[in-house]
């Protein structure tokens, strides 16, 4: 039985509303109105992977004579990359504190914009400086694109398809990775763009196809158990009844009675302090389960992607306009992984998938490790290395994400994804590049090997933390994983009570 957990303080009421809101929205089967959620919301993942990964295969050609910028290929990969994660944290913190606060919607509006806003001034890049400034402000776009559109889709996702829903969308990052690396070999190509236009180019093509996503993303509606926790619990029940009705005219048969209700004291806002007093005193243990999934999958992911082209080119000897090819790969390998084994996570369950993809892919890692100082890889087949560990590393990556964004109270949601996914990234996301650059761009079988050892035994860490404090959330209601703050003992069915895992 879950012991309880020590009493949080809430903030003033501003009424009370009885709803059944989140037992409706549960209960509601898949639909075309989730369809319009999931390539609203999740498809700015694919323009992350693109963008991101654009960067690192461009690295080469913008540091090169008559590129248009003066920047070396270290500063690309190093200190840019390590600007951009630590804009993706600044962001994350800020824009996660303000979508608790006044809304999922406005502000997965907002970050879009800024992300859009700040990849258009990338392409118009003259020198280092800018560049670097509007690599931190891209990063900080699509950090708050993090916690505004992960807290959103978890509430929005019926409770028996959450997990594969959350795992294939921010999986869906590696398909924007495949797109990035074989665009990448295009610009590259100066029969086609002259050097110092073919990566503006690839920089403005993500400002068009984000601009497509903005207008899909007009039609997706608020949370509504933001709504009613926020006193607009009149709106929430006039958007539930809307889209049950346009579901029942599609399914072509009633609904299922909604059991359970939940009685909430609807507040205005949520102070930080009570935010973190909640994350850490009532809920330690996930705290700590949350943290080293964030920090284990940085790792991994640097120890891999931040170096895999000069490992390819230094030890390969593969030309530096080809490694999009290969990355080509592991990035389809990285998308395959969540998309096969997303509904494992729903029904075998979150404890066993999320310890078993952890310590599998950090296995695979050190043996990928043993067999590359052995010399017994070349390009293809430490490749193909990667993408097995890839294939399980990327399900667990994702799964970090799912894991923070329901196991804590809805009205600390987005703040919490925010803040688990800022340490954490800034422990593997910034450190990771300027550490792994110079270890597996050294020409020294060691250094790259330590480099693959660091990330697997960080990645091994944290599936063991998950084995025993993994949460078992599988076809559960957010409400019963965590109860809101400002719900009242008195007035809940179907929930549990308030308690720490």
């Amino acid at each position: 039985m879950t012991p309880p957990s020590p009493p949080v303080p809430v903030p003033a009421s501003t009424g009370t509303v009885t709803t059944s809101v989140p037992s409706r929205l549960d209960r509601l089967p898949w639909s075309r109105w989730h369809w319009m959620i999931v390539i609203g919301l999740g498809t700015v993942w694919i323009l992350d992977g693109l963008e991101v990964t654009t960067v690192g295969n461009i690295a080469s050609r913008l540091s090169e004579d008559g590129s248009g910028l003066s920047i070396s290929s270290a500063q690309v990969t190093g200190v840019a990359a390590a600007l951009y994660v630590a804009g993706a944290c600044a962001g994350a913190l800020f824009f996660g504190w303000l979508t608790d606060r006044y809304g999922r919607k406005k502000l997965f509006m907002v970050t879009l914009v800024v992300y859009l806003g700040a990849t258009a001034m990338t392409a118009l890049s003259f020198d280092a400086w800018w560049f670097f400034t509007f690599r931190f402000l891209t990063g900080f776009g699509i950090g708050g694109e993090y916690a505004a559109i992960n807290s959103a889709i978890d509430e929005l996702i019926p409770a028996k398809f959450r997990g594969r829903v959350d795992l294939i969308i921010n999986g869906s990052y590696w398909l924007g990775a495949v797109g990035g690396a074989l665009l990448s070999i295009v610009m590259l190509n100066t029969d086609i763009f002259p050097k110092d236009v073919g990566w503006r180019l690839t920089f403005a093509l993500g400002v068009v196809l984000g601009l497509v996503v903005l207008l899909v993303r007009r039609h997706v509606p608020e949370s509504p158990r933001w709504q009613f926790i926020h006193g607009r619990g009149d709106d929430a029940d006039a958007l539930v009844t809307s889209v049950e009705r346009d579901i029942e005219r599609e399914k072509g048969r009633p609904l299922p009675r909604a059991e359970g209700e939940i009685t909430i004291e609807q507040r205005k806002s949520i102070g930080f302090g009570l935010i973190a007093r909640t994350v850490f005193r009532s809920y330690p243990k996930r705290a700590v389960l949350g943290l080293s999934l964030f920090i284990g999958q940085a790792f991994l992911y640097n120890a891999i992607t931040f170096g895999f082209g000069a490992i390819l080119t230094t030890f390969y000897d593969v030309p530096s306009g080809g490694t999009g090819y290969y990355f080509a790969v592991i990035a389809a390998g990285n998308f395959i992984g969540p998309l096969l084994l997303g509904k494992l996570f729903d029904t075998v369950g979150r404890k066993v998938m999320i310890s078993s993809t952890y310590l599998l892919s950090g296995l695979l890692l050190f043996g990928t490790a043993w067999l590359f100082g052995q010399g017994s890889l070349n390009a293809a087949t430490l490749t193909a290395c990667w993408c097995v560990v890839l294939f399980f590393a990327s399900a667990g990556a994702s799964s970090a994400y799912l894991t923070v964004s329901e196991i804590f109270p809805m009205e600390t949601r987005a703040m919490a994804i925010a803040f688990f996914y800022a340490l954490g990234t800034a422990a593997g996301g910034i450190s990771g590049p300027l550490v792994f650059a110079d270890l597996t761009s050294s020409g020294v079988v060691g250094d790259t090997v330590l480099a693959f050892q660091v990330g697997a035994g960080l990645m091994c860490a944290a599936g063991l933390v998950a084995a025993f404090l993994a949460v078992n959330a599988e076809g559960r209601s957010l409400e019963d994983i965590a109860t809101p703050l400002s719900a009242t003992s008195s007035g809940t069915s179907g929930t549990s009570s308030r308690g720490a895992t």
